[in-house]
């Protein structure tokens, strides 16, 4: 036995997802006295840019405007509206600035924006799911939405997405990004004893490659981290979940995010014990009536967390720890259970010596999922030598991976900063599985 070794079970694809600087959003620009601030913006400094910006005559003013417009106005979707939407925004902090004209309160917006190169540093951390949209696939086809984790300038992270189909072979063919991208508007914001939740609409006319979620609340600012999504059916109704980090650059805490279609989204905090980790994942179905997270609430071993109303996760129970040489510092999941016939199929990541990141996976009891059948005794994937520079070295990473007919596509990181693919068939994967009758981690 060699403990480090990759099975040959995953077949990698032709196939990456490079992060692409082009691709900019506009977002708030908040000038502060101190640059780390974290509160709205100094009201003192913004209404010394808007006395500057009144200070132009008319004709100075406008060629201005002009100026930004010619600049900015091909790589954003009417962006005179979102000038206009900014400038409304600050109107509680101009207070010595009752009335602007139209010119000038557009250009007044402009200050008050900054283009944001969103995946400029990286594309990683993918998961994938079925299309809610299955119409004019030809027979033997899916088509799938993959979301990721995009890092821009301060390492911020947002959420993005990308579309295509699987073919009968498990090849995955994506669709060409677009060439814009932008911001949902935000509809509703309610604070609760938790944090704050907050609803999210994108413009339905809008290619999912230009839809991207940006940290909005305070929780979050320094970014929203590792979306795991699956399409949870309950009570007749399918509707995609995403676990997600929160970080606000000194705490983390997890949150869910929901949407019936990828247009229309739900973001909220989550509480309790079993929600104050990193790395949780939804079942896509209920277990005994109780909706169902696996999460590591020690930073080593896995636990199963149940709820009964999404929102609140108490104490869970432990049932997978660290066993064999790759996974000797943690082990966590890498995405939502895949529910088989054999059980649930349950993708893992271990960290070994040097902090190197590899893949296994973990067949679980479909009634009771606390019981282990099966487990990878050797990684299924690792960092090979082309995979092993980027951003955090020697790091295999997947927040999700997906069945279609008898094979798993698995989308998968490399060193934190772009991203791969690979397929297995699910009858040798589930052979490479070591059968175990183990004790829930005590």
């Amino acid at each position: 036995m060699t403990g480090m070794s990759e099975t040959d079970v995953f077949q990698r694809q032709a196939l990456s997802l490079r992060p692409d600087p082009a691709r900019v959003i506009v977002r708030p620009f908040r000038p502060t006295t101190e640059p780390r601030d974290l509160q709205p913006t100094d009201k003192r400094r913004a209404n010394h840019i808007v006395d500057r910006v009144l200070s132009l005559d008319p004709e100075a003013a406008a060629l201005e405007l002009r100026d930004v417009l010619d600049n900015f106005e091909t790589r954003h979707r009417d962006l005179t509206a979102t000038l206009d939407s900014r400038a409304a925004e600050m109107e509680s902090a101009f207070t010595d600035h009752p009335s602007f004209t139209s010119l000038q309160r557009q250009l007044v917006g402009a200050y008050f924006l900054q283009e944001y190169s969103y995946e400029a540093s990286a594309l990683f951390n993918p998961s994938i799911v079925a299309h809610p949209d299955q119409s004019s696939v030809s027979p033997g086809n899916l088509r799938v939405i993959l979301s990721l984790r995009a890092v821009g300038e301060g390492h911020v992270s947002s959420i993005t997405f990308r579309s295509g189909q699987i073919g009968p072979d498990g090849q995955v063919r994506l669709d060409p990004s677009a060439k814009l991208a932008g911001l949902p508007q935000v509809t509703r914001r309610t604070d609760g004893l938790d944090g704050e939740e907050v609803r999210l609409t994108f413009d339905s006319n809008w290619d999912i490659s230009e839809r991207v979620i940006f940290p909005i609340t305070l929780r979050q600012v320094n970014g929203v981290e590792d979306a795991r999504f699956v399409a949870l059916e309950d009570g007749g109704q399918t509707t995609y979940y995403a676990t997600y980090t929160a970080y606000d650059g000194r705490s983390i805490r997890s949150e869910l995010l929901d949407t019936p279609d990828f247009v229309t989204f739900r973001m909220r905090p989550m509480s309790g014990m079993g929600a104050i980790n990193k790395g949780m994942a939804l079942f896509p179905r209920r277990i005994g009536g109780r909706f169902v997270m696996i999460g590591r609430q020690d930073n080593e071993n896995l636990y199963l967390i149940y709820s009964d109303d999404l929102t609140v996760w108490d104490n869970g129970t432990p049932f997978l720890s660290p066993c064999f040489p790759w996974e000797f510092v943690q082990i966590g999941n890498c995405g939502s259970p895949i529910e088989l016939p054999q059980g649930w199929l349950v993708f893992t990541h271990g960290v070994g010596p040097l902090r190197k990141y590899a893949i296994g996976a973990v067949l679980l009891d479909l009634n009771d999922p606390t019981q282990v059948i099966a487990r990878s005794r050797t990684p299924l994937i690792r960092p090979d030598p082309s995979e092993r520079e980027g951003y955090v070295p020697n790091v295999v990473y997947t927040c999700g991976a997906i069945r279609h007919l008898d094979r798993i596509i698995l989308p998968f990181a490399v060193s934190d900063t772009f991203t791969n693919f690979a397929s297995a068939s699910i009858d040798q994967l589930l052979a490479s599985l070591e059968p175990v009758r183990m004790t829930p981690v005590s």
